[in-house]
């Protein structure tokens, strides 16, 4: 996941704030951790380049970029968010419960779920970043589950 295809600069610009070089760090940290990045895994990354940040400001900064939408946070079952760089197209992922694999899953599929949500209820939902939690085909299996053909692991 990348940070450089995503005008960060401009948008907080437009918004009345600016990039400071903590706010960078912190964008770099996320996009070196390669997908989803605990927040103790920026703040060593952000102390590896300066070792004055202190957690503080790596989490208000956190909270600061999610509401600057160019960084989102999900609670992917490990009892604390992790973070990702805010994608052009976004995605939500299947986590089995058990053996803590992470299936990717297209924004499309979701919404459409989304669609019948705002009809049949009248509600918008607004997320771009979600998690369904549940037993994977082969843990399943395990188990003794039944497994049905439609969508297993990939």
């Amino acid at each position: 996941m990348s940070h450089q295809n995503l005008d960060y600069a401009r948008l907080m610009h437009e918004r009345g704030f600016r990039v400071t070089p903590q706010r960078q760090l912190i964008l770099d940290a996320i996009c070196e951790s390669g997908g989803h990045a605990a927040p103790d895994d920026v703040y060593a990354r952000v102390r590896r380049r300066s070792p004055a940040v202190n957690r503080a400001t790596i989490y208000r900064n956190l909270d600061f970029l999610c509401d600057m939408h160019l960084v989102t946070s999900i609670d992917m079952g490990q009892g604390s968010k992790v973070y990702e760089i805010v994608c052009e197209t976004p995605h939500h992922h299947l986590i089995c419960r058990e053996c803590r694999g992470v299936v990717q899953i297209s924004h499309a599929l979701a919404k459409a779920f989304f669609s019948e949500i705002e009809r049949d209820y009248e509600f918008h939902v607004e997320s771009d970043h979600l998690a369904l939690f549940g037993l994977c085909r082969a843990c399943r299996a395990k188990k003794g589950g039944a497994v049905s053909g439609g969508g297993g692991s990939r």
